[in-house]
């Protein structure tokens, strides 16, 4: 159990991190958000509790895959965020995001890459 809630504060502990990073600076918080940090962490919590390698692996691999169809969101977020407000800016990316998803994962399937 304390296992657990180490993981939870240490986890917890790199999102807060990133989010006080952007409030001191726009691009030294981008920079921060863009290391895959909950991906490490998530890497690093498999391996403590002994996941088999192919697991971890897996992990890494789907991770690349699926980055991939969110980066336009980043681009589409600035442009929209004036226009439209923060929250349906936030939720037009979120719906933009999984059709681009959805239709990244239809294209990959035809090379062999099931994501769906």
């Amino acid at each position: 159990m304390k296992f657990i809630i180490l993981k939870y504060l240490i986890t917890a502990a790199a999102v807060v991190l990133v989010s006080e990073f952007a409030k001191a600076s726009d691009k030294l918080g981008g920079l921060v958000a863009a290391l895959p940090f909950v991906t490490v962490l998530t890497l690093i919590w498999l391996y403590i509790e002994k996941q088999p390698t192919t697991k971890i692996a897996n992990h890494a691999y789907y991770t690349f895959w699926y980055v991939i169809p969110t980066l336009p969101m980043f681009l589409l977020f600035p442009y929209l965020l004036p226009k439209f407000g923060f929250w349906p800016t936030l939720l037009g990316c979120i719906i933009m995001t999984l059709v681009i998803f959805y239709i990244y994962a239809i294209v990959l399937k035809n090379f062999g890459i099931d994501l769906l």
